[in-house]
């Protein structure tokens, strides 16, 4: 049987990774006061320990005018080798290498920290920050190369076994590449060699500075994916250039451009797995050095068969071992079906640093905490006799971490199937990955022994039959009914429902139909998306700003917008409903006052719904010990589900008093 390329060594340069799985470059947000932390420890060495053949992570910064984003390692700060050396030992400790990624994002990022002008090749505002930056002179350029090569000089005393030059999506190399960002006429700007001058002047510096001993690569945009930008011929070129300098050991691979196309760097489920290909396949076809592809790769499978058709020579996974960091070791034991698949969601990990809060994950309560100890076993005296009413995120979570606890689980679930909004979310096809999540938590709760009952409805009744010691109520949450519905209308209409009853079937609408969103999510987008492809005429109407709002957190947005289009779906604003006269939907504009109406064979509401806490009060006054979780306690996310059930579940102790949420 020919072995898989996948767990063959690889030599780069100086180092040998055991096998070809890389744990990529991203950001985190896990720095305080620019220097790395005890968690930035803890969340590589977890990634280590699952198997990871190298880790590369999140770039430093070369130089005090890169201050993109607040909690961004200042690799040129001394006081960060320290940091560096518990990081780096940590990884060690499972004889796994690792590289450190320095960078300066140049004309992508703002004065806002640094309160120093932006630095970058031309004087070309990028479309998301906005800011006209400081064409450099001729010394600066020298500066720059310079601050990599201190950077470099920290990263040899800290204990990295090599350095990666980040020259791709948000770099000011990257910028010195693109005709799209370099106006220049000098001798670093107009032909292809002029434009990559400065990054073989800091291959140059960086070698010197690190010696023969560590390892050197570059990841390289293949295409930027913007008007007038690099693209792949250009890409390879510079590829050349680079290998023929005789000091890079690997080349690295991205494709978009961080603020411009970032929706296609970090792409959600609507993209398919390994979309980015082309990149490093033409590269490596180009160059002998070992090339990185990188493109949503979910399973080891997926990246076998890049491998193996000799598109890479190593693949990146980063938010498939976000999710699960024994991805690898997992892989490599065959026990492939214990790996918790990344849903490509986006929530937790870009959505997260989107808003400048640190990466986590929707489905991993333990990611961004590993230096806590979140969701490790807590040992119990004796096992208690758990009941968890509802089998949706928050219910599964609650459940597993009880059982992971030495606690008897029961679940019982009123549906037919366990998942909940999940499962319901997951049966529109272009978002079906969302249901692993369900695929995760069922196999994780068979491993650990949990039990579930189906088409069971839970009354106080059943539960003081039952015994249980402990109850957890996760019992979802149900629609409202808007204080604009006439009493005659709510409880259901026959022509207005909820997106639940489009997404279970018990509705179908047909003709016109009139979504409205006050979620601003996935809710009214999938729905009218699912209809359009039924025929239907869909309007969908927001009184935010932009219909799914929330979807450009998620770098859902533009891609929704391509495919609305192409279905013809009419997107209205700034509008709501003011009340329903018969089949006339009265609504206002809201910046304006223009009063507005429709007449739709359908209106399907996407709005805020209402807990289902009933049962949890009546035991609650009945003494019992019970616990809720997830939209039982306050209508939201799936991620909150998850964290709040993995809370629930593991203070579950055998203690007389529980320390959750009551």
């Amino acid at each position: 049987m020919t072995e898989q390329m996948i767990w063959t060594p690889l030599q780069l340069g100086p180092v040998t990774v055991s096998n070809r799985i890389v744990f990529s470059a991203h950001l985190t947000n896990y720095a305080e006061g620019g220097l790395p932390t005890e968690q930035h420890a803890a969340y590589y060495a977890e990634r280590a320990k699952g198997g990871a053949g190298l880790i590369i992570t999140e770039e430093h910064s070369t130089h005090p005018t890169d201050w993109p984003y607040e909690k961004l390692i200042h690799g040129f700060n001394r006081e960060v080798i320290p940091g560096y050396r518990r990081i780096t030992e940590a990884v060690h400790r499972h004889r796994v290498p690792i590289f450190a990624q320095i960078n300066h994002n140049g004309g992508q990022a703002s004065s806002m920290y640094s309160r120093l002008p932006v630095w970058a090749p031309s004087a070309v505002a990028d479309p998301l920050f906005r800011e006209v930056p400081k064409a450099v002179n001729a010394a600066e350029i020298a500066e720059i190369v310079a601050s990599y090569a201190l950077v470099a000089g920290h990263c040899v005393e800290g204990g990295f076994d090599g350095v990666e030059l980040q020259c791709s999506h948000s770099s000011i190399v990257r910028g010195f590449l693109s005709p799209a960002t370099n106006l220049r006429t000098d001798d670093y700007g107009g032909s292809l060699a002029n434009r990559a001058r400065i990054l073989i002047e800091i291959v140059a510096a960086v070698r010197a500075e690190i010696g023969p001993e560590l390892a050197l690569g570059v990841r390289l945009c293949g295409d930027e994916l913007i008007e007038g930008g690099t693209r792949i011929d250009e890409a390879v070129l510079v590829a050349k250039m680079v290998e023929a300098t005789g000091h890079v050991d690997y080349i690295n691979t991205s494709i978009g451009v961080a603020t411009a196309s970032l929706f296609m760097i970090e792409a959600s489920m609507h993209i398919p797995p390994g979309y980015a290909m082309f990149i490093p396949a033409a590269v490596r076809a180009a160059v002998d050095l070992p090339v990185v592809g990188v493109g949503r790769f979910k399973d080891p499978l997926q990246a076998e068969r890049a491998l193996s058709e000799g598109l890479c020579d190593l693949v990146g996974v980063v938010r498939g071992q976000i999710a699960d960091p024994d991805f690898v070791r997992k892989a490599k034991a065959g026990f492939t079906d214990d790996t918790r698949l990344c849903l490509s969601c986006n929530q937790e990990c870009v959505g997260r640093m989107g808003l400048n809060r640190w990466l986590g994950c929707i489905e991993n309560p333990r990611t961004g905490r590993e230096s806590l100890g979140v969701g490790m076993p807590q040992p119990v005296t004796v096992g208690r006799k758990v009941l968890v009413v509802g089998a949706g995120p928050a219910g599964m979570q609650a459940a597993i971490a009880a059982a992971r606890n030495g606690h008897h689980v029961t679940v019982c679930e009123q549906e037919s199937a366990a998942g909940g909004q999940v499962r319901l979310a997951a049966s529109v096809p272009n978002r079906v990955e969302f249901g692993d999540l369900v695929r995760n938590q069922l196999h994780e709760c068979g491993r650990l022994g949990v039990e579930f009952e189906y088409e069971v409805t839970v009354t106080a009744q059943e539960v003081a039959r039952r015994g249980a010691d402990t109850v957890v109520i996760a019992t979802g949450a149900r629609p409202s009914t808007p204080y604009w519905m006439p009493q005659d209308l709510a409880g259901g209409s026959g022509w207005i429902v909820d997106v639940r009853d489009v997404l279970s079937g018990k509705a179908q609408p047909t003709g016109k139909v009139l979504v409205i969103d006050e979620i601003g999510f996935h809710h009214a987008t999938s729905v009218g998306e699912l209809l359009a492809d039924r025929g239907c005429e869909v309007e969908i109407m927001t009184p935010g700003m932009v219909v799914g709002q929330d979807l450009g957190i998620t770098l859902d947005m533009e891609n929704w917008w391509i495919r609305a289009g192409a279905k013809g779906i009419l997107q209205t604003t700034n509008s709501g409903v003011m009340g329903i006269e018969g089949r006339t939907v009265q609504l206002q504009h809201h910046p304006t006052g223009t009063q507005l109406t429709r007449e739709p064979d359908w209106l399907v509401l996407a709005l805020p719904a209402d807990p289902v806490d009933e049962l949890y009060f009546e035991l609650k006054a009945a003494g019992v010990d019970v616990y809720r979780a997830g939209d039982a306690v306050a209508p939201r996310r799936a991620h909150s589900a998850v964290i709040e059930g993995e809370r629930v579940g593991a203070a579950i102790t055998s203690a007389d008093r529980v320390l959750a949420i009551r």
